[in-house]
C-alpha cells in the first residue's frame, strides 16, 4: 500500500498546511532611514490560538529560512517544512497546545515584501533598490504583524541562528510582548571571521557576469554560479569538521578510482554542488545580500559602548539559551556571552550547551539531548 505523504510524515505532523498573505499598511521607518509605507508578510500557522491569545509562538526564522516552518503543502510532495523535527504534535514547540506562527521576513523572496516584489512607484521589481534592512527591522515588522493578528503577548519568540538574534531584539525591544525567549545556536554580533564569510559569498554572487548590478530580471538572467559558490561556502560553516567526516570522509562518488579530472570524484563535492544547484534554482540573489548584511548589522551592545549587559537591560522575559558544542560559526562562547549578561541583569536564564557533533546545524536536527532540554523548557512556558 502506498502512504500518503500525511500519513507518511507520522501523526505527529502539523499536516497539510496553506501559506497566508497579510497586508501591513502602517507605514515602517527602516533603520537605514527610508520608510516603506506599507508591506506585506507571508506567513503560516500551526494549532489554534485559544480564546485568551495567551498561547501564541513566534518562530523567527535563519538566514535562508521562510515561513514554512512544518507540514507540508497540498502541491509540492517534497515541501517539508524546515523545521518539522521541532514543531507539531507532541514535539517540543507542541501544536496540540501552542498557536505556532512563523512569518518570511520583509527582504525575503517567497512572497514578502522583498526585491522580488513590485515597487508600488515604479510598477517594477524593487530588485537591488529595496532598501538594506536590519534585525531591528524585521522586529518592528514583526510587531505590526502582531498587533493585526491581534495578538498582544507572545508566550514565547523562538529562533536559531540569526532567528536567534530576532529572538533577543524582541526582549529588549518589546520586553512587554513576550514571556518567553529562546535563542538557539545564536551569538549577541557576529566575529570578524563570520563578516568575512558572509563577505566572501557577496562577491561570489555580485562578481558574477550574470548578476548586472543586481538588475539580473531585466536581461532575463540570475547570477546562478555565484549563488551556488555562496551557498557552497555557508554549508561547508554550517557543519563541523568530525561531521564532514562522518559523513564523507575522503570517500569517492560513484567510482572507485581517481579520474584526474576537475569533476565531483569525492562525495563531499558533490554534495556541495547538489546543495549549490538546489539552493540557486529556489533564492533570489538580491535577498541573500540583504540577509547575509543584516546578520553583519546586529550588534546591540554598539549603543551601549560595546555593554551587551547595558544592551539587555530592558527585558523583562524568562530566556532559554542553548548551544553546540561543534558549532565553530556561533560556538558556545558566544551563547555564554548572552546568558552572562542576562544574569548581571538578574533575569531569569536556562543555559544547556548540547554535546553535538553536527555543527551549527544541530539547531535544525532531532537531537535527544536537545529535544529533552527543548520539550522540558517548553512545559514551562505552557503553564
Amino acid at each position: 500500500m502506498t502512504l500518503s505523504k500525511e500519513q507518511s510524515l507520522g501523526a505527529n505532523s502539523v499536516g497539510i498546511v496553506t501559506p497566508q498573505t497579510m497586508q501591513i499598511d502602517t507605514p515602517l521607518l527602516l533603520e537605514c532611514g527610508v520608510s516603506l509605507p506599507s508591506h506585506s508578510l507571508v506567513y503560516e500557522t500551526y494549532g489554534e490560538l485559544n480564546a485568551k491569545k495567551t498561547n501564541a509562538i513566534l518562530i523567527c526564522h535563519a538566514l535562508s529560512g521562510h515561513h514554512h516552518a512544518a507540514g507540508f503543502h497540498a502541491n509540492d510532495e517534497k515541501s517539508e517544512g524546515w523545521w518539522n523535527e521541532l514543531i507539531g504534535p507532541d514535539k517540543p514547540i507542541d501544536s496540540n497546545r501552542f498557536f505556532i506562527v512563523c512569518t518570511n521576513n520583509i527582504g525575503g523572496c517567497h512572497g514578502s515584501s522583498g526585491p522580488t516584489s513590485i515597487n508600488p512607484e515604479t510598477g517594477e521589481q524593487y530588485g537591488p533598490d529595496f532598501p538594506i534592512i536590519t534585525v531591528e527591522d524585521w522586529v518592528s515588522s514583526q510587531a505590526l504583524f502582531s498587533d493585526q493578528l491581534g495578538i498582544e503577548t507572545w508566550a514565547a519568540v523562538i529562533g536559531g541562528s540569526l532567528g536567534g538574534m530576532q529572538a533577543m531584539e524582541w526582549s529588549t525591544r518589546f520586553p512587554n510582548r513576550l514571556k518567553h525567549a529562546i535563542i538557539i545556536a545564536s551569538s549577541p554580533k557576529l566575529s570578524a571571521q563570520n563578516i568575512a564569510f558572509n563577505e566572501v559569498a557577496r562577491q561570489a554572487i555580485m562578481r558574477d557576469p550574470e548578476f548586472y548590478e543586481g538588475r539580473y530580471f531585466d536581461h532575463d538572467a540570475k547570477p546562478v554560479n555565484g549563488l551556488r559558490v555562496a551557498r557552497m561556502l555557508g554549508h561547508i560553516t554550517y557543519l563541523s569538521d568530525d561531521m564532514m567526516a562522518e559523513k564523507f570522509g575522503r570517500d569517492l562518488q560513484n567510482r572507485t578510482l581517481i579520474d584526474f579530472s576537475y569533476d565531483a570524484e569525492f562525495a563531499v563535492e558533490s554534495y556541495l554542488r547538489y546543495q549549490g544547484d538546489r539552493f540557486a534554482d529556489q533564492f533570489d540573489a538580491n535577498t541573500y545580500l540583504l540577509m547575509t548584511k543584516a546578520l553583519d548589522y546586529y550588534d546591540p551592545a554598539k549603543a551601549h559602548n560595546e555593554n551587551l549587559r547595558e544592551a539587555l537591560a530592558t527585558a523583562k522575559a524568562d530566556f532559554l539559551v542553548m548551544s553546540f558544542t561543534s558549532d565553530w560559526r556561533f560556538n558556545p562562547e558566544r551563547s555564554r556571552e548572552i546568558v552572562k549578561a542576562l544574569q548581571d541583569n538578574k533575569l531569569n536564564v536556562s543555559y544547556a550547551e548540547i554535546d553535538a557533533p553536527q555543527g551549527h546545524d544541530a539547531f535544525l536536527m532531532q537531537i535527544d539531548d536537545y529535544i529533552d532540554v527543548f520539550q522540558s523548557y517548553m512545559n514551562k512556558v505552557a503553564v
